[in-house]
C-alpha cells in the first residue's frame, strides 16, 4: 500500500542535468519558481497547441501552487515529450507504464541559441517585462522585518506568498489592534504559510492511532510505542527530516522554520509532553502526521494532566488539513473528555473522519451493530442532522481476519481503505486551496472579534463605575455578542464560544481596549472582496 503524491516519473541524471538548466533559464526572477508568466513564453517553444498546454499546466501543478517548482517543472517536461510523441495528455500518463527514464527531453525549438547566448551574455535575458528580483526569496524577510514599506507586488511569486503579504499588510494589523492573538489564536508566522500540510488522530487509548501512522509509512517512527495499555503520552509530530532522531518540545517550540511556536502559550508542563519525531521517508515529504496521547474515560483521569488537552488539540485542529476520530468496535463509548475534544473541533467540521479500526475483531453481524451504536453516540455529541464519513477497516500490517468477516467483509475493508487512502492522497493537492480557506475564516473571525471588543469597549462609562460596568458585560456576555450581531448583520455562528471568551476576558481591563476603526474593518473587507480573488485570478492556469 502506497500513497503516490505527485505527477513525477523516473529520470535519469543526464535528462535532469538538462531540465536543471533549462529550468534555470525559464525562471526569470532566479527564486526557484517558474510562474505562468515564466511558463507562457518558455513552454511556447514546444509548438504544442493551447489546450494541449493547459492540460500540461493543470497537471504539473496539481497543488494548485500557481508555481512550478523544479520537481513539478520535469513533469510538464515529461509531458510536453509525449505530447509530441503523439500521446493524449491526462493525469494518469506518466504512471500508466511508459518508461520515463529513458524518455528524452521535448524538442524547445530555438532554445539551444538562446541558452548559448545567456552563456556568453553576463546578464540573464528576460523572458517577460517581469523585473528580476535580487533576493533569492522574496517573502523570506516579511515576517522579520521592521520596516512599514509596502511590499511590492512583483515581489509575489505564488499564492502563498501573496496570503503572507495580504496577512502582514491588512489582516495582521487589525489582530494587534484588538489582542485576537491573547482570545483566538496566535499571530501567524511566515513557516505556517510554508508547513506541509498535518492530519491529526485522535481517540481513545490503544485503537490503533500510532499503529495507523506505521502502517502508511511501512515502518515505525522515532520514539513509537505500541500496546493495549495507554503507550502514547504524548503528542508527537510525524514529520520529514534527514535522519531519524526525536527532538524535544522545548526546542521544536522555538525554531522559526517549524509551525509550532503557538504552543509556547501552553507552557512548560504542556511542552515537556511534545516532540518531533523526524526521519527521511517520501510520504512525510507531503503531509505531517500529529499522533496524540490517548483520550482517557473519566473526570479523575482528566484532572491529573498537568496541560490543557482540549486546548492543544483545538490549536492542532485550527493547523491541520484532516482531523481522523479512531474508534474500536469494543472502545464505542465517548467519554467526557472526548466529548470536550470533539467539540472543541467545532468550526472544523469539514475535516473530520471517523475510522472504525480493528473491525475485524467481530463478525459481520456484530458489525453491522456495533456501526449503529457508533452512529448514534457521534450523533448525540456531533450534534448535527448530517451523517458524519465513517471508514471501515482494519489499519494494521496483519492481513484481515476473513474467518470473521467472511469475503464480503474483506472486499468491505479493501475498498473502505482505498477510499480513505484516496483521502489522504488529495491532501497535498488540496493544500494551498486549505490554506486560502483557513486564511479567510481567520479574517472573518478577526474581525468579528475587532466588532466585540470595540464594542465592549464603547459600553463601558468614561469616568465612574468601571469596574460594575465589566462585571455586567462579562455576566451578560450572550446578550452583548447578540447586540453586535444585530448591529452588524453578522452569522451567529461565526462568533467564538462565550464561555471561552468570558473567561479570557475577565483578565482584561475592558477599559484599555481600542475603539472601533473603520478603515481596519474596510481593508480586511477590500482583501476579502478584492485583494484574495484577484490573487487566485493571477496565479490560475496561464492557458485559461
Amino acid at each position: 500500500m502506497e500513497i503516490v503524491t505527485g505527477p513525477i516519473g523516473p529520470c535519469s541524471k543526464e535528462h535532469q542535468k538538462i531540465y536543471q538548466e533549462w529550468f534555470n533559464y525559464a525562471d526569470s526572477d532566479g527564486d526557484g519558481r517558474i510562474t505562468g508568466n515564466d511558463a507562457t513564453k518558455f513552454f511556447a517553444m514546444s509548438n504544442l497547441s493551447r489546450p494541449e498546454l493547459k492540460q500540461v499546466w493543470a497537471i504539473a501543478d496539481s497543488k494548485r501552487q500557481g508555481f512550478l517548482g523544479f520537481t513539478e517543472f520535469i513533469a510538464a517536461m515529461q509531458l510536453v515529450a509525449l505530447a509530441q510523441a503523439g500521446h493524449e495528455i491526462t493525469p494518469d500518463l506518466l504512471s500508466s507504464g511508459i518508461n520515463s527514464e529513458n524518455l528524452n527531453p521535448p524538442v524547445m525549438e530555438g532554445l539551444d541559441v538562446l541558452i548559448a547566448k545567456r552563456k556568453r551574455s553576463p546578464q540573464k535575458p528576460e523572458l517577460d517585462n517581469v523585473t528580476i528580483q535580487p533576493q533569492s526569496s522574496p517573502s523570506a524577510h516579511w515576517f522579520s522585518s521592521k520596516s512599514s514599506k509596502k511590499i511590492p507586488l512583483s515581489s509575489v511569486t505564488s499564492i502563498i506568498d501573496g496570503l503572507k503579504k495580504l496577512y502582514i499588510e491588512k489582516l495582521k494589523p487589525l489582530e494587534v489592534t484588538y489582542r485576537f492573538n491573547d482570545f483566538v489564536s496566535p499571530l501567524l508566522i511566515s513557516s505556517d504559510f510554508d508547513a506541509r500540510p498535518m492530519v491529526m488522530l485522535l481517540g481513545q487509548y490503544s485503537t490503533g492511532k500510532t499503529t495507523f501512522i506505521k502502517h502508511l509509512l511501512r515502518s515505525s517512527y522515532p520514539g513509537a510505542h505500541i500496546g493495549p495499555e495507554p503507550t502514547t503520552d504524548r503528542f508527537v509530530v510525524v514529520m520529514s527530516g534527514p535522519d531519524e532522531r526525536s527532538i524535544p518540545g522545548n526546542t521544536i517550540a522555538v525554531q522559526a522554520d517549524m509551525p509550532f511556536s503557538g504552543l509556547t502559550s501552553f507552557g512548560t508542563a504542556f511542552l515537556s509532553k511534545f516532540q518531533c519525531s523526524q526521519m527521511p521517508h517520501p510520504l512525510l515529504e507531503h503531509i505531517t502526521f500529529v499522533d496524540t496521547p490517548g483520550v482517557l474515560s473519566g473526570e479523575k483521569q482528566r484532572t491529573q494532566r498537568s496541560y490543557d488537552f482540549t486546548g492543544v488539540t483545538s490549536w492542532f485542529a485550527a493547523k491541520c488539513d484532516l482531523i481522523l476520530l479512531l474508534f474500536d468496535p469494543h472502545k464505542l463509548d465517548i467519554s467526557d473528555e472526548f466529548k470536550r475534544v470533539i467539540g472543541s473541533l467545532r468550526g472544523h467540521d469539514d475535516k473530520i473522519r471517523v475510522v472504525l479500526n480493528k473491525a475485524d475483531q467481530v463478525d459481520t453481524q456484530q458489525l453491522m451493530r456495533v456501526y449503529g451504536a457508533l452512529m448514534w453516540s457521534l450523533g448525540k455529541v456531533l450534534n448535527t442532522p448530517e451523517v458524519m464519513r465513517v471508514y471501515i477497516g482494519s489499519f494494521n500490517d496483519k492481513p484481515v481476519n476473513e474467518a470473521a468477516v467472511g469475503p464480503i467483509g474483506k472486499e468491505l475493508f479493501e475498498k473502505e481503505q482505498d477510499d480513505l487512502l484516496s483521502d489522504l492522497k488529495d491532501i497535498p493537492k488540496k493544500a494551498c486551496d486549505r490554506r486560502i480557506n483557513e486564511f479567510v475564516k481567520r479574517a472573518r473571525a478577526a474581525k468579528i472579534h475587532a466588532y466585540v471588543i470595540s464594542h465592549l469597549k464603547k459600553e463601558m462609562p468614561a469616568m465612574m463605575g468601571k469596574a460594575k460596568a465589566q462585571q455586567r458585560l462579562i455576566d451578560n456576555l450572550e446578550d452583548e455578542f447578540a447586540k453586535v450581531q444585530r448591529e452588524f448583520h453578522l452569522p451567529a455562528g461565526d462568533f467564538p464560544n462565550v464561555d471561552h471568551f468570558r473567561e479570557i476576558l475577565s483578565g482584561y481591563s475592558i477599559d484599555k481596549f481600542e475603539r472601533l476603526k473603520p478603515k481596519m474593518i474596510q481593508a480586511v473587507d477590500d482583501m476579502l472582496g478584492y485583494d484574495i480573488p484577484e490573487l487566485l485570478k493571477n496565479f490560475r492556469n496561464p492557458y485559461d
